[in-house]
């Protein structure tokens, strides 16, 4: 496999390579190069039109891109003074670009830009591509921002899918998407004599082999990794399984465990093994390390046994079967629970439920990257407005009462366009690279689908109405109010998570009626909450005072700790865990060892739509 990483220091400049070329061999590239251009021009048109939300604008415009655009031209319509003051920000855009230039011009010195995008020297060093990424970005910027000239003229929905879809438009039209305008492209096309476009076409026709007739980009080499041998590898077994769930209960390293387990509840968007990817960091392995006895629940993937699940049968199916199943096997009669992401909401629902009930079984919460106040919730937004939630309604019918785990895996792949799509675009595709193996991404590609009564409601309940945090929320036919949730909760969040925002995340933390902690940790939605402490990577922060109203104000008065947050969560969970016992293993129930068997059905061994 060719080493990916390009010493760009040394790199000969395109002025270079082309001056050695000879006529015959200049003539060979440029026809190659004007076919080259025309497959990637139309390769960009595939990506957009086949994969992403602008995509839909070619279907029907089921997401309201152009009710948008037009609610943003009326707005400027009724107040042309917006309209004078963004084309003045433009001016002033390009007035200070050439004046960026000429000095840059005198002083032979040019900043650097922090955009990974334009990392390639020439973007610095070559007039003609400096000039492009300056212009890219002045317009850029003026288009971003918009929306945001006439916000007080606009709903608020709409407001906030133009700033989106801007957003979108913008990334796509980075001059690094194009083979012509791609520095580092253009260098590997001259080198190679072509070669990298053929190869980059024929990993692209690859992918539209594997996506059915559709752009389905590939992100990594999945060839190479094998749930149970070099990825969720940590021991143990499934004592419980019921159509919805496996419960796994891992094996203990030592002889003592601490008393009260630990219930971990992932999403089931993805698969729980983000919790076990490799030996070195495996969130499970350093739990059982720490002397706890770890419970974890792997969901199946909406099949035609539980497409029409709805969110209480996963209370009821998941929630309740997964504690009581988890107190049997310990003999305990009390446990920790931990919810992540989408497998917190469903907790805090639960939970709500429990305490109306009375039922205290569960004495402490953590939960990771987690939303149950939906108010400040991001981009996702995007897609529970009324037409978003009808064109996502629309795509359940078509697949037969399911949301597709395919459907899913691009939109949150286009959340993060740049890293997750274009990326991918340029090594692949532009470059001719093969994808290499990388674990987190093979976990990211393993998608489940979801039943669409549960997505439905989440969408419309939770983010669209925001019910559970305004006690409006039924669970079991009951309505549920968080407040009564009085016992310990550890609320955790990332700085830079782009799925549940850390201002969302934080909101969350004040909706319980107990003693709640909040903890930040540097980087995403996955790296920030998985960061094994051996990596002594990133840091997190701490702040001992009362909840302030906001995670701004939080963060005024935190302190900032190197490294993982989980020493500091586990100094949190260790006095509720309960006192040494004697560990019990795992029994064998005849249903498999971990990871079990939900975890290992694809998204191709579920045909779609389901009958």
């Amino acid at each position: 496999m060719a080493d990916r990483k390009d010493n760009k220091g040394t790199q000969p400049s395109l002025a270079e390579l082309l001056s050695h070329q000879n006529p015959l061999e200049m003539q060979s590239l440029l026809t190659t190069l004007a076919l080259a251009n025309t497959e990637s021009q139309a390769l960009f048109l595939d990506v957009l039109t086949g994969n992403g939300p602008l995509g839909t604008v070619t279907s029907g415009d089921p997401m309201g891109v152009g009710e948008a655009f037009r609610a943003l031209g009326l707005a400027f319509s009724q107040k042309p003074s917006a309209i004078m003051n963004a084309n003045m920000e433009l001016m002033q855009g390009w007035m200070q670009l050439w004046q960026e230039m000429a000095v840059e011009g005198i002083s032979g010195a040019h900043a650097k830009d922090r955009d990974r995008r334009f990392s390639d020297p020439e973007w610095q060093n070559n007039l003609g591509f400096r000039f492009m990424r300056k212009a890219y970005e002045v317009n850029a910027k003026w288009l971003m921002g918009l929306a945001d000239h006439v916000q007080d003229e606009m709903p608020d929905n709409l407001h906030f899918r133009t700033k989106f879809f801007s957003q979108q438009l913008a990334d796509s039209l980075s001059p690094t998407n194009f083979l012509g305008s791609n520095p580092q492209a253009m260098r590997e096309f001259i080198q190679s004599g072509g070669a990298s476009v053929l190869e980059g076409i024929r990993l692209a026709r690859a992918d539209v082999k594997k996506g059915g007739g559709k752009l389905y980009i590939t992100q990594t080499d999945e060839s190479q990794f094998q749930l149970g041998e070099n990825v969720a590898t940590a021991p143990g077994q499934v004592v419980f399984r019921n159509d919805l769930i496996e419960l796994i209960h891992y094996t203990p390293p030592g002889e003592q465990t601490y008393a009260r387990p630990l219930l971990i509840f992932p999403p089931w968007i993805n698969k729980f093994y983000i919790l076990d990817l490799r030996e070195e960091n495996s969130m499970i392995r350093w739990l059982l390390d720490r002397g706890l006895s770890v419970f974890v629940v792997s969901w199946r993937s909406a099949d035609k046994v539980t497409k029409d699940y709805s969110w209480d049968d996963y209370v009821k199916n998941g929630i309740y079967a997964a504690v009581e199943a988890t107190l049997q096997a310990t003999g305990q009669k009390s446990l920790n629970t931990v919810g992540y992401c989408i497998g917190g909401t469903l907790l805090s629902s639960a939970l709500g439920h429990m305490a109306a009930q009375g039922d205290d079984r569960i004495k402490s919460t953590t939960f990771f990257a987690s939303q149950s106040d939906f108010a400040l919730a991001g981009d996702l937004k995007v897609f529970t407005d009324e037409s978003g939630r009808a064109y996502l309604g629309s795509i359940i019918d078509e697949h037969g009462g399911v949301m597709p785990g395919t459907m899913m895996y691009e939109t949150f792949n286009w959340l993060r366009p740049n890293d997750l799509v274009w990326r991918y675009v340029i090594d692949q595709y532009m470059l001719g690279k093969e994808p290499r193996p990388f674990d987190l991404l093979y976990w990211n590609s393993d998608q489940t689908n979801i039943p669409g009564k549960v997505h439905k409601k989440y969408l419309k309940d939770c983010y669209a109405k925001n019910k559970l945090a305004r006690g409006k929320f039924k669970v079991l036919g009951e309505k549920v109010d968080l407040k009564n949730v009085k016992i310990p909760v550890m609320v955790q969040a990332s700085r830079d998570d782009h799925i549940c925002p850390m201002e969302s995340v934080y909101r969350t933390a004040k909706v319980f009626g107990g003693k709640t902690d909040f903890i930040l940790a540097a980087s995403g939605h996955i790296a920030g909450v998985v960061n094994h402490p051996d990596a002594q990577k990133y840091c997190h922060w701490t702040n001992q005072g009362a909840l302030p109203e906001t995670g701004a104000e939080w963060m005024e008065g935190a302190e900032e700790h190197k490294g993982s947050w989980w020493p500091t969560w586990w100094e949190w969970l260790r006095p509720k865990s309960g006192r040494k016992v004697n560990a019990k293993q795992p029994k064998d129930m005849g249903l498999g060892a971990a990871p079990g068997t939900y975890a290992k059905v694809r998204l191709e061994d579920i045909k779609l739509p389901l009958d």
